[in-house]
């Protein structure tokens, strides 16, 4: 059995009760799913409009610590990851990574 020792992780979890409030950490939940949403819907192909207007969210779930976004459109996965006969056209992955890197920058300055 391996034994793991971490170093200052109480110095951390002093740091977050006294920086981080849990109503701050909802509203980096609640700004990052805002983001994700209008992102995915600058970027989504548009041939007739439906899979842009199945977007929808964000949704809060957790008590206001998860965010969801998803579009409803039967087709959707199959535009996001293509099919042999179509090339993928990704909208929903460029967009979770660009608002991930946003809730990062979020709580990094929470922390501080």
């Amino acid at each position: 059995m391996a034994d793991i020792k971490v170093v200052g992780i109480e110095k951390l979890e002093k740091q977050l009760k006294e920086n981080i409030s849990l109503g701050a950490v909802k509203q980096a939940v609640k700004r990052s799913g805002t983001t994700l949403q209008k992102e995915v819907e600058r970027i989504v192909p548009v041939d007739t409009g439906t899979l842009k207007r199945s977007i929808t969210g964000p949704e809060l779930t957790d008590g206001g610590l998860t965010a969801k976004v998803e579009a409803t459109a039967e087709y959707a996965a199959y535009v996001e990851y293509g099919t042999r006969y179509m090339k993928a056209q990704p909208y929903m992955r460029p967009a979770l990574e660009k608002a991930e890197k946003d809730f990062q920058t979020n709580m990094k300055k929470l922390v501080k």
